[in-house]
């Protein structure tokens, strides 16, 4: 089997066995796909649940605290802002004290649709989580949020 140039044989297998990057890309895939599929009639995909999910808190988030919560950079994060606002599920207002911060706010319309969508999302969450037992579903979590706070 050919292999790349400067890569001994032993090198690409290990690779191939041991990376977590492909691994965890694959598994978000499906996972994804899986959560796109019963979000359908709703209106919403994976993503947009979870922004809506974040951004459903008390104090409501300026761009940059949402972008370090979800780990994107504010271009990414304000560019999938703008579908949501365009539907009316969030609203981006200059802040009360220092008009050069921005806070995203749910609305009425955003909070219902989220409301409805997480009884979709609960049946599939609880699918996607029975496929790990309980002791092996607890660390894998704090596993994600580990690798998630470097």
């Amino acid at each position: 089997m050919p292999h790349a140039p400067g890569l001994s044989p032993d090198t690409v297998a290990r690779i191939a066995k041991d990376c977590l990057c492909l691994r965890v890309q694959r598994a978000s895939r499906a996972v994804g796909r899986r959560f796109d599929e019963v979000l359908r009639p709703v209106g919403l995909n994976n993503w947009q649940f979870s922004l809506l999910m974040t951004l459903h808190q008390p104090s409501p988030p300026t761009i940059n605290g949402l972008a370090e919560e979800l780990g994107m950079d504010r271009t990414t994060t304000t560019k999938n802002l703008k579908p949501l606002e365009r539907r009316g599920l969030l609203e981006i207002r200059q802040d009360w004290e220092d008009a050069r911060t921005r806070r995203i706010l749910l609305t009425d319309a955003g909070r219902a649709l989220l409301a409805e969508a997480a009884r979709y999302w609960q049946d599939t969450n609880d699918a996607v989580a029975a496929k790990l037992e309980g002791t092996e579903l607890a660390g894998f979590r704090s596993a994600l949020e580990a690798i998630a706070r470097d």
